[in-house]
């Protein structure tokens, strides 16, 4: 691949590995091509293992604006849409074992909404804007729900699915599609802070602790409160868990924070 056929740009440094949607002539859409350089993208990310953290960025002034709709169009003919990959896109950062953070400096829609939900952390500039406008064109927004639906508040949810109406990115800090919304000259300073406090946590920790956020919670509150205190104890009495004990007790960094 040429750099000129490069629709997502990977760049790496202290730890921090960005993946930034560079498809700005039509809006950082999700095409084929651009989902299967991200899902590399991810997948490199992840066997690094000097790689810490994994940001989501943007070239031009649009997040996202979901699926690409001139490559959906052209599918018709074969009888099928190209949902099934962002399935897999969503999969992958939701499931990711490095924590991933969506830094949103502009407009995103549809899928693009399902991609900053995917993310563990994700700040928005205010002015940024967003609509889940699948009702409006006659479909829904089915795929995405799976990430986005957590994140969401119910009633939320239910406004902002039915309606298709845009709101701003306070709001979307408001009903937790984000985590914060700065202002825009703030979001690299936000995400920064975000990345130098990732850092600090130990690999397989951080990983044990995003399995937890997608636990689903047991009905029977001492099986699940057992299993906990299994898990605490495995991370206490591993490499890592020892490690940050004397670290702390030494009042040093752990090995695994990356050297200045």
């Amino acid at each position: 691949m040429t750099s000129s056929d490069a629709l997502v740009r990977v760049s790496t440094a202290r730890g921090v590995t960005t993946l930034t949607l560079d498809s700005p002539h039509n809006r950082n859409a999700l095409s084929t091509a651009l989902m299967t350089q991200l899902l590399d993208g991810l997948a490199a990310a992840v066997a690094d293992d000097t790689v810490r953290v994994i940001v989501l960025d943007h070239t031009g002034p649009v997040f996202c604006s979901g699926a690409d709709l001139k490559e959906t169009a052209a599918a018709y003919a074969s009888g099928t849409v190209p949902a099934g990959k962002l399935g897999d896109v969503l999969a992958a950062v939701w499931e990711c074992p490095k924590p991933v953070v969506a830094r949103v400096a502009g407009p995103a829609r549809a899928g693009g909404l399902g991609l900053i939900a995917a993310a563990d952390l994700a700040v928005c500039a205010e002015e940024a804007t967003f609509a889940f406008t699948e009702v409006r064109i006659g479909v829904i927004p089915a795929v995405i729900s799976a990430t986005v639906l957590p994140r969401l508040h119910p009633r939320a949810a239910a406004e902002l699915y039915l309606t298709g109406d845009t709101f701003d990115g306070r709001r979307a800090a408001e009903v937790g599609l984000v985590t914060a919304a700065v202002p825009a000259d703030g979001l690299d300073e936000a995400v920064a802070r975000y990345c130098a406090s990732l850092v600090k946590g130990a690999p397989k920790a951080l990983a044990g602790a995003k399995e937890l956020l997608r636990r689903p919670a047991d009905t029977d509150l001492r099986a699940e409160i057992a299993d906990l205190a299994a898990r605490s104890t495995g991370y206490f009495l591993s490499e890592e868990g020892r490690e940050g004990v004397l670290a702390f007790r030494e009042k040093r960094a752990a090995a695994w924070v990356p050297a200045e």
